[in-house]
């Protein structure tokens, strides 16, 4: 396997997918997305393994003004306005190569190879 796990320190659901991959003795690569965003290539992959970038959105997001930015804007401009404000995103985003998982999903995890 080979694991990226992007949120934040400061993110409970960060945290507990972190233990989650240490308790089993997985090794992961942590990106701390207040520090380095996700690239184009990183985004595009997590989009086509979720089906699209709708489940990557927090609808809990701090930042309320850009998620209602974020609705209220043409759907083609979307996307790039998510990769623009990747704080609003929903964290933790868990690659494993072409998978990928937004939020705490350790019933999807345990599946992975």
């Amino acid at each position: 396997m080979n694991i990226q796990i992007f949120g934040t320190t400061k993110c409970f659901d960060t945290k507990k997918a972190q233990r989650y991959f240490k308790e089993r003795k997985v090794s992961f690569q942590f990106i701390d997305l207040k520090e380095k965003s996700m690239s184009k290539g990183e985004f595009n992959s997590v989009k086509q393994a979720l089906g699209g970038y709708e489940p990557m959105i927090n609808k809990n997001a701090k930042d309320t003004e850009a998620l209602t930015l974020l609705s209220y804007l043409a759907e083609e401009d979307r996307e790039d306005k998510l990769f623009e404000n990747q704080q609003l995103l929903k964290t933790p985003i868990v690659r494993n190569g072409k998978k990928a998982t937004a939020g705490y999903e350790p019933d999807v995890w345990k599946n992975w190879e």
